[in-house]
């Protein structure tokens, strides 16, 4: 079953039809929400009340559009809801890096040195607004453009390259005087 077979499964009021989209989006939606509510749970939370919203909304989604833009824009507006109720930053014990991402073969002090930027990136990432983490993970985890974004956070294009600019220059801000 195809991603549009599945949708129409679901428009069909046939559940079946989610186990597919579940599968195919659910990591990485949880990643996204992740990176910006700051907390496992909470993520996997906004991720099952984002699915659940696509069972029930599904009717209003236009199959000549495609849907994971339209998937992850939920994802995202519920992890930046979630993320002001919260108003608290996380510790470092449940960094989305502390696994790392595999180097073919990394030696043993660029192993050390590429952890440390992680662990300094993600300190500073925490500092950020969940509006400003929002636009940072669209547009470089994510891969969005800015026209794109601006669509997925229903907001003007201006909005979307002000968030940028701003967290773009906290982040510099923030990484400048975390350096010796």
């Amino acid at each position: 079953m195809d991603e549009l077979e599945a949708i129409h499964r679901l428009k069909r009021g046939d559940i079946s039809g989610l186990a597919l989209l579940v599968r195919r989006y659910q990591v990485q939606a949880v990643r996204t929400a992740y990176l910006i509510t700051q907390e496992r749970d909470l993520a996997e939370d906004v991720v099952q009340t984002a699915f659940i919203q696509v069972y029930r909304q599904i009717d209003g989604f236009d199959t000549k559009r495609p849907f994971a833009p339209w998937f992850m824009r939920s994802v995202v507006n519920a992890a930046v809801q979630a993320a002001r109720k919260q108003h608290r930053q996380i510790s470092l014990d449940s960094s989305p890096f502390e696994d790392g991402l595999p180097d073919p073969a990394p030696s043993p002090e660029s192993a050390v040195e590429s952890a440390e930027l992680e662990q300094v990136v993600w300190q500073a990432l925490q500092k950020l607004s969940p509006e400003q983490r929002a636009a940072v993970v669209l547009r470089y985890y994510l891969g969005f453009s800015e026209s794109e974004m601006s669509d997925e956070l229903d907001c003007a294009p201006g909005t979307v390259k002000w968030r940028l600019h701003s967290a773009r220059k906290q982040l510099r801000i923030l990484l400048g005087t975390q350096e010796e």
